[in-house]
């Protein structure tokens, strides 16, 4: 008869080269090399059912993740942000490969009952997320260079020609991100999206792919996916400052902001907006708050699948 062997809980610590593992439970951690072929074989070697806590470290660990994913082992995608602080909370005072994947593997036994595993996002949102990163990453180097040169009146006739072209590159980004979306049945949904006061294309481009990415139960869950909820720091009688969580994408908050700043000049949603100036809100909390109205707006007309209808909000 033979032996059963039972799964096994992984930590994965992930740089470019080379991948640390730790399985709970076992003294100390083995290397293994970051390619297909070598994360393929330690995974079928693996007993049915176990699990895995991956730090999700650039684009590094998407081969473990697709691999992983591929053979239905359970993974859950922990960010270094979340890990930081749980080694601060378990008074870990090393930060190395090693002990960062027996911390995850800590943190995967502890805690797997709270955590979510990674489903893969549908066909189309990653070509949509890495067209709007070359776009962010064209906009700040438009800028950059627009503010450099500024210095340098000699220079203008050249920077305008590098800033022309950048400019038609920006447009080209532009025009694939319609042709995606078109490509996955998109474009209706982004399109009903920038009837909104204040969303352009790039904003409803960028809703719609974020959209896509997951079961939001309600706008609440798309706006903390986002980044846009306020983490709460309250103790006895003291009243702690309301900051965003900034988790998720901050290219999208930043268009978001944008929109609001657009939004707020607008009949619809002037009034709010002053409002909550009214309220001592600061000209910048006023504009996130609404940006997060935006976010529930769009949320809502993504769900439902309805038609934007203008009107003064309370």
């Amino acid at each position: 008869m033979a032996m059963r062997v039972e799964p096994v809980l992984v930590g994965v610590d992930v740089s470019k080269d080379e991948l640390e593992i730790c399985h709970h439970g076992v003294k100390g951690t083995r290397s293994l090399e970051n390619t297909r072929s070598a994360i393929r074989a330690y995974l079928k070697g693996l007993p049915q059912g176990s699990c895995i806590a991956l730090e999700a470290t650039n684009t590094y660990h998407l081969t473990f993740l697709d691999e992983a994913y591929k053979l239905r082992l359970t993974v859950y995608l922990v960010d270094g942000y979340r890990l930081k602080h749980y080694r601060e909370g378990t008074g870990g005072r090393a930060k190395t490969d090693a002990s960062d994947a027996q911390l995850l593997a800590r943190y995967l036994h502890k805690e797997r009952d709270e955590l979510r595993p990674y489903t893969p996002p549908p066909k189309g949102y990653a070509t949509l997320q890495s067209l709007l990163r070359r776009r962010a990453t064209l906009v700040q180097t438009q800028v950059a260079l627009r503010q450099s040169f500024k210095v340098l009146p000699e220079l203008k006739r050249s920077a305008q020609a590098v800033l022309r072209a950048l400019k038609h590159l920006d447009q080209l980004i532009q025009k694939r991100l319609r042709q995606a979306l078109a490509q996955h049945g998109w474009l209706a949904a982004a399109q009903r999206l920038e009837a909104v006061e204040g969303i352009g294309p790039i904003t409803a481009a960028a809703l719609t792919a974020t959209f896509q990415r997951g079961e939001f139960a309600h706008s609440d869950a798309f706006v903390a996916f986002m980044g846009l909820d306020v983490r709460v720091r309250d103790s006895g009688k003291l009243r702690g400052v309301r900051k965003l969580t900034k988790k998720g994408n901050p290219e999208l908050r930043r268009l978001l902001y944008l929109a609001a700043m657009q939004a707020c000049r607008q009949p619809a949603w002037k009034p709010y907006y002053e409002r909550l100036l009214s309220r001592g809100k600061s000209r910048i909390q006023a504009l996130v708050a609404l940006a997060r109205k935006l976010a529930r707006v769009a949320f809502s007309l993504l769900k439902h699948e309805t038609e934007y209808q203008p009107r003064i909000t309370a």
